[in-house]
Parts: C-alpha cells; structure tokens; sequence
C-alpha cells in the first residue's frame, strides 16, 4: 500500500508539477467532503429525575439482591443453556465475521496465479513448455469515506448483535425470576387451599350434628358443600399451573419438560431494600435494549453516509507482475510490471444513487424515533415500577388488616351461632370471605415481587455471562 502512494504522489509530482502543499489541500478537501459521524441525541426533552430513589446500590446481577441460592443456580443454568440465548449468542458471533469481512475492504488485496502448459510435439522454439507466473495487487482509494463508512456500519451492527444477546440474557433472567417467585406463591396457595378443605370439611360435620337436632336448615349443609366443593377445584387449578411452571423452567434452563425435577422453596425471601435508580441519562447508558436501538441508528447513519459517498468518483489502483518462460530455470529472470490507475466516476443513473440517499435518510430517522420510544418506555418502565411499589405495599398492609378482621368476625360468629345468636348463613358467607381475602393476600404478595423484579430490570445495565468471559472475540467496551 505504501509502494502504491509513493508512486501515486510521484507521478502527481512529476506529471503535474503539482506543490506538495496543493496535494495535500486536494486531500483535506475531499476528507472534508466525506460525511462524518455525529453523537446522535434522541429525540426527545431533557427527563427530570425519578419520582423515588432508594439507598441501595444494585450489583451487576441483580437477582442477587434476593439472597435466593435456588434463584442464582436457576438463572445460572438458563444463561447457560437456554436455546434462544444461545442462538443470539452465534448471530453476534456471526456480526462480527461480517464485521471483519467488511473491514479488508480497506486493505489491498493480492491475488497469485500460476500456469504451466507442454505441447507434443515439442515446437523447436519453444522447448514444449510454457510456463507463467504473476501476481496482482488492488486497491481503491477511499475519496470520499465510503469504504469507512461501510465499515462503521458493521462495527456498529455487531455492537447492536451483542447489546441484543445482553438484552436477552436481562429478559431470560427477569422471566426465571418470576417464574420462580410464581412457583413458591403457587405452592403456598396449594397448601393453603388444602388447609381450607380441612376447615370446610370440618365445618360440614358440625353442622350435620345440628342438622340432625334441626337447628339449621338442609339449605345451610349444601351452600357448606358448595364452599368445599369450590375449594377442590382451586386445589386442581394450583396443582395444574404448579406443574405447568415447573415445565415452563424446564425449556427456559434447556431441559425436556418430562426429565426436569425441581424441590420448590417453601417461602419467598425477603423483599430487599429499594434499590437506587440513578439519572435517568444514565439508564439511557447502561441498558442494553437501549444501547441496541442506539447502535443500530449509528449503523444506518453510516449507511446513510456511504449512500452519499457512493454519488462521487472512485479511484483505484492495480499493480501487476508477472513472469513468462519456456523453462523453469529461467523463469524468474524475466518480469513484467504493469501499474494501471483507474478512475471511475457514475455519470448518469436516472436518480438512482440519490433515491438510495433519500431511502437510507428515511430508514434512518425512522430508527431515530424508534429510538427516542425506546428511550420514553425505559423511563417510563422505571416510574411505573416505583409507583407499583409505593402502592403495592400499601395494598398489603390493608389486605393483612382486612385478614385478620375477617378472622375475628368469623370467630365471633362462630361463637354466635353457637349460641343460637346467628343464622349460619352469615358463619359461611364469612368463612367463604376469609378464604378469599387469604388467597388475595398471597397474590399480592407475588405481585410485589414480580414489581421488584420489574424495576431490577428496568434499571439495570448489563452483565457477563460465562460466554463473553471466555470469548477471545471483540465485543463492545464498557460505557
């Protein structure tokens, strides 16, 4: 490439009589021609800061803030061995490839050839062979950027490839987290219904007894029955999406649903302390769902570039050697060197080269504002989640106040009713009551969860994977 631009610059001198300050202006001239790469803001206002912000500093696999060993060997065993994370893993791999492939367009290239031929019978001048030997060396020029910018188009590509498996790997492991959290609650709920059977069996003896004293109508026995029967089938329902979840991990960790075992936790860990959420300039850094939106607005910038760079000339060069004889042993002593400059400018394309410019300008602001939406929905997300919390435990504490409530008006007329105080039709509607609100309260602590675990994933920035640990490739640096 060097012996290329030293005979380049010297026929430009000799030829010319150009100054060597007059070439180099022709140079800067056409680098300034070249569309150059810009920070690309989204389009949006300038954010305010979040409506909540909490003490706690989120490490880089969140999921640890639950102190959880069953979660962290779940999720551990999905980055894994999860098909779909996986399958993103090799799309990044094979973005970097074309990424490589892209970037030689910037080196020469050289291409060897050989060729050797007897003729029978054998000709008095020639000896019966001939053989040849050559080699040629291209390269084009880049005026205007267009190469360079066809390759920050695949660098940027890649990079958006792996913020992509990143944002995966965020999703995966928010989805074995509520999965998980889901199967804990539904266990409970399973043992909660099975204890509300007992009560409403118990309850169907009783008054059986006063049936047959006739202090209660056969009425009360079947609206008793109806309760139990109900609470039977929420003990299938639990025990069908129990199983049904367990399957679910299953495919997310990579294992046939039929071959997976898993001992379900008997409680939910403690809900960590709420997390500091940061600016929210910062978010726009470090998620990897954004970076990915961001990345792929920068590759069609760069396409958007080549398209323009494509209008002007292009110059190239070629530089051939090669070697003719009738024998070997005098086949090195005789080259020929050809050095040819090719000049190639489009001339008349009816406005195709500058509706490719129009085109790629279009897809670009289109990725502009998919952007600037992915940028209002994170910060969106973060809010959301923050006022869910606030709320959530508000509606908890209530819930537990109205449990307890219903336990002492069930007590009481149990009592009542006892005593002949009470019908018992208001000892079931009670009883019926108080299962109710047990069952919400349980849902809503899951609920709770699955907020947490939302705003984990909100706000969190990426992490590593043993993947990318042991990837000896190139992969974007950290922000």
């Amino acid at each position: 490439m060097k012996l290329i631009l030293r005979i380049l610059l010297s026929k430009l001198f000799c030829q010319t009589r150009l100054r060597p300050l007059t070439i180099i202006s022709i140079f800067l001239l056409i680098q300034a021609c070249s569309p150059k790469l810009k920070d690309i803001e989204a389009p949006i206002e300038n954010p305010n800061m979040f409506s909540n912000n909490g003490k706690v500093a989120l490490p880089e696999k969140w999921w640890h803030s639950f102190e959880d060993p069953q979660l962290n060997q779940l999720i551990d065993e999905a980055l894994a061995n999860n098909f779909n994370l996986t399958s993103a893993w090799h799309r990044m791999i094979a973005a970097n490839a074309i990424r490589k492939r892209t970037s030689t367009n910037l080196l020469p290239i050289l291409d060897l050839g050989a060729q050797t031929a007897v003729s029978r019978p054998e000709p008095d001048f020639a000896g019966g062979e001939n053989t040849q030997l050559g080699g040629t060396v291209s390269y084009e020029v880049d005026l205007w950027g267009r190469i360079r910018a066809s390759v920050d188009a695949e660098e940027f590509r890649a990079n958006a490839s792996y913020y992509d498996y990143q944002a995966i790997a965020m999703s995966l492991s928010a989805e074995i987290a509520r999965t998980w959290f889901q199967l804990v609650t539904l266990k409970k709920q399973l043992q909660l219904s099975k204890a509300q059977i007992k009560t409403n069996e118990k309850a169907i003896r009783l008054i059986r007894i006063r049936f047959g004293g006739g202090q209660i109508k056969g009425v009360d026995i079947l609206r008793q029955r109806q309760l139990l029967e109900q609470t039977k089938e929420l003990q299938i329902i639990y025990e069908t999406n129990l199983a049904l979840l367990k399957n679910q991990l299953a495919v997310l960790t990579g294992v046939p649903a039929q071959n997976y075992e898993l001992e379900v936790a008997e409680e939910l860990p403690d809900l960590p302390a709420l997390p500091q959420t940061g600016l929210p300039l910062e978010l726009i850094r470090r998620r990897p769902d954004i970076l990915r939106e961001y990345n792929t607005l920068l590759a069609l910038d760069r396409d958007m570039a080549a398209a323009v760079a494509n209008k002007f000339p292009r110059l190239s060069f070629n530089v051939t050697a090669q070697a003719r004889s009738n024998t070997y042993s005098e086949l090195f002593n005789n080259w020929a060197y050809t050095l040819r400059g090719n000049l190639f400018g489009p001339l008349l394309y009816w406005g195709r080269l500058r509706a490719e410019v129009t085109r790629t300008e279009a897809v670009k602001n289109e990725q502009l504002y998919q952007y600037g939406q992915a940028v209002l929905t994170a910060f969106r997300e973060v809010e959301d989640a923050l006022i869910q919390e606030k709320n959530q435990q508000k509606r908890i504490d209530i819930l537990t106040n109205r449990v307890a409530m219903a336990e002492k008006v069930n007590d009481q007329l149990q009592i009542e009713f006892t005593n002949g105080g009470s019908n018992y039709l208001d000892v079931l509607l009670s009883l019926s009551q108080q299962q109710q609100l047990q069952r919400d309260l349980l849902d809503a602590l899951q609920e709770q969860y699955e907020i947490r675990i939302a705003l984990y994933r909100a706000i969190a920035g990426d992490f590593k994977t043993e993947r990318e640990q042991a990837y000896e490739g190139p992969i974007p640096k950290e922000n």
